[in-house]
């Protein structure tokens, strides 16, 4: 059922983008699962853009969780110190590195990664969907926020985790996995704060551009 009480077959009107975007790389520029986790935790509230133009200083001085378990946090500070709440990140991913150790010890299941400081579910499912392993939950970012219930998936929602559960409960299961990375890239590509209607593969089935452009 939509917000006026059709029944939407989601899971075909949504088949174009998850095939335009399938198994797209994350924008996070990372090499591995430990600077995968590192930039996850960093990039909250940031950019995708800032935390990959520090990640190579960054991953050179500490180029495993073990290295990061052994630094004092004043050295580890200074680089990330442009990256918003730095402070507070930064001792989140002590704390990680501490508990953790070793690379090889980092957890792939929702559970595991957001009993980790500073991951909530929006950066586990990421790092879930990016490693491959069977999905959890929907990724529910800032753009999925803005741009699910434009399309009128969802109603809207300021609350990442309510939209998660939402569209939990609206689409299979088989294409969580890419669905919200999907929505994601389609958020900073084409369907900005100032959308590109007339190229949006999504046009004919969208709720925003039914009621305001068409």
């Amino acid at each position: 059922m939509d917000l006026f009480g059709e029944t939407i077959n989601w899971e075909e009107k949504l088949q174009p983008l998850i095939e335009k975007y399938k198994g797209r790389k994350h924008p996070l520029e990372y090499q591995n699962t430990y600077q995968l986790l590192v930039m996850v935790v960093l990039s909250a509230q940031d950019s995708d853009a800032n935390i990959n133009k520090i990640a190579p200083a960054l991953f050179e001085k500490y180029p495993t969780l073990k290295s990061l378990s052994k630094t004092d946090i004043e050295t580890f500070t200074t680089y990330i110190s442009k990256v918003r709440n730095y402070p507070t990140k930064a001792t989140w991913l002590l704390e990680i590195a501490q508990a953790l150790k070793n690379d090889e010890n980092i957890p792939l299941t929702m559970n595991g990664l957001t009993a980790l400081k500073g991951i909530g579910r929006k950066s586990a499912n990421v790092i879930l969907r990016e490693t491959g392993q069977e999905t959890e939950g929907i990724i529910a970012d800032l753009h999925v926020i803005r741009v699910a219930p434009k399309l009128g998936i969802i109603k809207e929602s300021k609350d990442g985790n309510k939209v998660e559960k939402d569209l939990m409960k609206i689409l299979p299961k088989n294409i969580w996995s890419e669905i919200g990375m999907a929505i994601s890239f389609l958020g900073r590509e084409i369907c900005r704060p100032t959308p590109k209607c007339e190229i949006c593969l999504m046009a004919d089935d969208c709720e925003y551009y039914r009621t305001h452009i068409a």
